[in-house]
């Protein structure tokens, strides 16, 4: 037996950078890895692809083994505990890397993180998933050159390397309530539509959002000063491509984010494309308060679940097989 297990962390996506493209470089963005919800995948080694467990997940885990695995070999995959899909919480890049690790430990690859996400084709957009994957914390990324890109698009129909990591810091202990509604974001053929429509995203839109991560939200988590950190979160959903996604989101996802805002959360938003809400506050007290409420308000629209939880500082566990 050469069992091996991967722990791999979901991921808040709080903004993309620069859809304009002016300057010659495209996408860019700023990513929060969490502790929880997390992926558990136990891999050994079979004589083909064999896959149990969320069903969701199992496509992206095949197709990642496919384009990795020896010749002649297989894998056998169970996932024990998975990412709810299409939320905003980076699934799908989990699901491949996961599976990717298992594979490249199992066989003896040698293929570092980065090598594996070009392997199975994830970071085209964002790369705030991979590096979530191979560090974890708080992390800032430098997007791509749009030479190499050439168009605007989702990380789904994106077929470059992910982009530099150009910040990367230990998230302060603050607490995260994570609001999860019981209904899907936009992914597939709709997000690539959503992207054609509204990009180029203005320039001075583009501009306003660089100034809030380079001024206010960096030097906050520098500092550790919530207060700041929270303001930089609440301008990112009035400007930009968040401002798109936003406007995208049910009637019920909003009211969440401006409850949270309005009522002990220092910053509130949507991950991604939502609908995933989190709020970002001082205490675990205040979290529970945050958590309770919004836990009502997701009963009485959407149905879903609230989750309290934190930042991961490292990247994924893989436990088992030799390094």
């Amino acid at each position: 037996m050469n069992m091996i297990k991967v722990v791999s962390p979901s991921r808040l996506h709080l903004t993309l950078i620069d859809l304009n493209a002016e300057l010659g470089r495209v996408d860019g963005g700023v990513g929060i890895t969490l502790e929880y919800p997390s992926m558990e995948l136990l891999a050994d080694k079979a004589d083909n692809i064999e896959i149990f467990g969320d069903y969701s997940l199992s496509g992206k885990m095949r197709k990642a083994a496919d384009s990795l695995l020896p010749a002649g070999k297989g894998i056998k995959l169970h996932i024990n505990d998975s990412i709810p899909d299409h939320v905003g919480l980076g699934s799908g890049t989990q699901a491949a890397l996961s599976a990717a690790a298992a594979l490249n430990r199992i066989y003896g690859l040698g293929k570092s993180i980065r090598e594996l996400a070009v392997a199975v084709g994830r970071g085209g957009t964002s790369g705030i998933g991979v590096a979530a994957f191979e560090y974890g914390g708080i992390i800032l990324d430098g997007g791509h050159k749009f030479k190499d890109k050439r168009e605007f698009s989702p990380s789904a129909a994106s077929h470059v390397p992910p982009g530099p990591v150009l910040f990367r810091r230990n998230f302060p202990d603050w607490p995260i309530v994570l609001a999860i509604p019981n209904t899907k974001g936009v992914h597939g053929s709709e997000e690539v539509d959503i992207f054609k429509k509204y990009c180029p995203i203005p320039l001075a839109e583009v501009q306003e959002i660089s100034h809030v991560i380079l001024t206010q939200m960096l030097p906050a988590i520098m500092e550790e000063d919530l207060e700041s950190f929270g303001r930089a979160i609440n301008h990112f959903q009035i400007a930009g491509f968040k401002k798109r996604e936003i406007e995208l989101q049910q009637r019920p996802v909003l009211d969440i984010v401006e409850y949270m805002r309005d009522n002990g959360a220092n910053g509130s938003g949507i991950s991604s494309f939502g609908p995933v809400v989190y709020g970002i506050v001082g205490s675990i007290e205040e979290g529970k308060k945050l958590q309770k409420e919004s836990q009502r308000m997701l009963n009485e629209s959407l149905g879903g679940k609230v989750l309290l939880t934190k930042a991961k500082n490292h990247g994924a566990d893989i436990f088992g097989g030799s390094a």
